[in-house]
């Protein structure tokens, strides 16, 4: 993730000290964040060589691995925080992920781009699929293999025994409590196992 913004509010909900795991965790940027500003240690999983490199150079711990063959190198409660930020969008087995989430960490956090956002009902009202800051690409060549909503994530974690213990949107930076799914470009959820 390379929002300055959203990272900031996303590493709020991560306890001090904690254990994390962040799946597609990008060029580490959040990790990173996590170790210095909240003495946190951890890994991240990438699969991107140029973003290894990065976190290398970051000095984040980072293993390569594929998303979509699970994470079954890790024990069950192995982490206190799992991180899934910007990452369930581009995974074909969401649902497996989301579950798996739950399994190796104690608390899971989850972040994506609200599709429900009013600016994104508004360009498909006008015929056309949207572009925004936080979906920044053409539907032809989107890296997103899905798009979801608030409301479809409270659903899909409900359906798979997960407890949501906070939800809420970003939107420039700011959390917004009040229509999340219509009012926030980003939906993020802190979860654990029911």
């Amino acid at each position: 993730m390379s929002d300055a913004p959203i990272r900031s509010v996303i590493a709020q909900l991560v306890p001090e000290g904690a254990r994390v795991l962040d799946l597609g965790c990008g060029d580490g940027a959040l990790l990173e964040q996590l170790v210095k500003q909240r003495r946190c240690s951890g890994y991240g999983i990438e699969i991107d060589d140029a973003n290894l490199l990065t976190c290398v150079q970051r000095g984040v711990n980072v293993l390569q691995l594929n998303l979509h063959e699970g994470l079954n190198a890790f024990k069950d409660q192995s982490f206190d925080v799992v991180l899934q930020i910007d990452t369930l969008q581009h995974l074909r087995n969401a649902e497996v992920m989301l579950r798996e989430t739950a399994r190796v960490g104690r608390i899971g956090i989850v972040a994506f781009p609200n599709f429900a956002h009013w600016p994104n009902r508004l360009s498909v009202l006008r015929g056309r699929m949207p572009v925004t800051r936080r979906l920044p690409y053409q539907w032809y060549d989107t890296p997103n293999i899905r798009v979801g909503t608030f409301k479809d994530f409270e659903a899909l974690a409900r359906k798979n025994g997960l407890r949501i213990l906070d939800a809420f949107g970003v939107h420039d930076g700011q959390p917004v409590r009040w229509l999340p799914n219509l009012r926030a470009g980003t939906a993020v959820f802190k979860l654990e196992k029911s």
